[in-house]
């Protein structure tokens, strides 16, 4: 079992997409038992509210319900809790180092740093641009990185864990 945390600003739009995206693609992928996602934010603004509705929307749209998913804050537990710990964009991700406790056993990295493919993300370093202020292009360029994003993570994972993936999520 792996388990992985997906982390934005306020856990209302990027992180619960990334969280459903990769949920949803594990399922597909056969590895809905294999895999633990949940998501949370840096900041505490949202906390028990549910993704933004565009993200929602934008998401649902595409097969994905994300109604059930409850923004929360990240806590110092979820270092040990978690084996790999994903930030949206290079801010989110200092600023989990910063909290990081001392010898915290998981990986922290950026989300994008394993997506290749449709979305142009060849390249590690790539933040998920923060939709929030923008229109409904923005929600759908998020679900296509997230998408990107996700399947980089299950090939990982599949590498690394020995995890058989289905054919045919992509």
């Amino acid at each position: 079992m792996v388990k992985v945390l997906f982390v934005c600003t306020g856990n209302i739009c990027r992180s619960p997409t990334a969280e459903g995206v990769f949920r949803h693609l594990a399922e597909r992928a056969g590895l809905g038992a294999c895999v633990i996602a949940d998501s949370a934010g840096t900041h505490g603004y949202h906390v028990g509210e549910p993704p933004d509705p565009r993200t929602r929307r934008a998401a649902l749209a595409r097969g994905i319900d994300l109604s059930s998913l409850r923004a929360r804050k990240v806590a110092a537990a979820d270092f040990s809790r978690f084996d790999h710990i994903l930030a949206m964009d290079s801010g989110h991700l200092a600023q989990l180092r910063r909290i990081a406790p001392p010898g915290s056993p998981a990986a922290l990295r950026l989300f994008l740093d394993d997506a290749a493919g449709p979305a142009g993300c060849e390249e590690t370093g790539q933040d998920v641009p923060d939709p929030y202020y923008g229109g409904p292009d923005g929600f759908e360029q998020v679900l296509d990185l997230c998408e990107a994003g996700a399947r980089g993570l299950l090939d990982r994972l599949s590498r690394e864990c020995g995890f058989p993936i289905r054919e045919g999520i992509g």
